[in-house]
């Protein structure tokens, strides 16, 4: 963790240090913990001021009921669209794995032929050679 990131989360009010008389930042355990789930958010896709929302009631042991309001209804809220995210991308992933199925069956049919694999490559599109529906468009095309 560089220096710079933890002077942005102090900046963000994501995280505070304990200070040195000479003014030097120092960081116990429960600070590491809120980096790494700072850090966890922010590759999650969260804004710092979405983060700073939900962490305010992390800051204090006893927040206002309605600060904690707040940050259960921006946790809530991150949630459903982390799980939007991540059914999004079990399908994105379905579709590759369907698209990889594909091209490889064209490429064992070409190595099976004996024909010269890069022309083949050149002269064909793999995607366009199966009888599976096609996991982009929803149709299905001709085998040739």
């Amino acid at each position: 963790m560089s220096p710079r990131s933890l002077r942005y989360y102090e900046e963000q009010g994501l995280l505070d240090s304990l200070r040195a008389a000479s003014g030097q930042r120092h960081y116990d355990g429960g600070h590491v913990r809120r980096v790494v789930l700072i850090q966890a958010f922010f590759g999650a896709g969260m804004s710092s001021r979405t983060i700073s929302e939900m962490v305010a009631c992390i800051a204090t042991t006893r927040p206002e009921s309605s600060v904690a309001e707040h940050a259960r209804e921006v946790m809530d809220r991150e949630r459903v669209r982390i799980t939007d995210a991540i059914e999004g991308l079990h399908a994105t992933r379905a579709a590759l794995d369907e698209l990889i199925a594909i091209n490889e069956e064209y490429l064992v049919r070409q190595d099976k032929r004996g024909s010269a694999r890069n022309e083949q490559l050149v002269m064909h599109n793999p995607c366009a050679r199966r009888t599976r529906a096609d996991p982009l468009a929803g149709s299905t095309a001709p085998d040739q």
